[in-house]
């Protein structure tokens, strides 16, 4: 089964459309959003987090309980329907969570395969730094997400939109 990685402004059509079984919502928490119609809340993992990398004033900075909370919550879904995850553009922080969710997946598959999977599927795919490095220490990969989402060169914005990514990679 996939991931399907979005923005905000595409949840709701792709809820009705796709039913996913599970759902990701990474944003800022005065923008957090309520469990969409079909979608139970129970599957609806809420994390009120900034797309940033380095501590800021007010705003709230990725942490190693953000990544478990993704790990924890990705161990839930079955497969059997798409898991949506979301930010506010779907250029960062999903995409460091769709990115962390198929290295989880896909322990024998090397971490530039998978990274390289991504820039195809999504050439506006940018993925948080601090989350991909969080991720990389806490399943032990020894730098080796990291090294692969700094290799996946320059991203496009230009033409960001919806995608799907497998979760697993040979």
């Amino acid at each position: 089964m996939h991931l399907i990685v979005c923005g905000l402004a595409d949840v709701e059509p792709l809820v009705a459309a796709r039913r996913p079984s599970h759902m990701i919502t990474l944003l800022d928490p005065a923008t957090m959003i309520e469990t969409p119609a079909g979608l139970a809340p129970e599957r609806h993992l809420k994390l009120g987090v900034n797309d940033i990398t380095e501590p800021m004033e007010s705003l709230i900075l990725p942490d190693e309980s953000v990544v478990a909370r993704i790990l924890d919550f990705g161990a839930t879904w079955d497969e059997h329907a798409p898991l949506l995850v979301h930010c506010w553009a779907g250029i960062s922080r999903s995409t460091a969570t769709a990115f962390v969710l198929a290295c989880d997946r896909s322990p024998r598959a090397e971490e530039g395969a998978i990274a390289q999977a991504l820039r195809r599927a999504a050439p506006h795919a940018s993925p948080n730094r601090r989350m991909v490095a969080l991720a990389d220490s806490f399943m032990g990969r020894k730098g080796r997400m990291v090294e692969a989402v700094e290799a996946m060169g320059e991203y496009d914005i230009t033409n960001a939109a919806p995608f799907d990514f497998p979760v697993r990679h040979a």
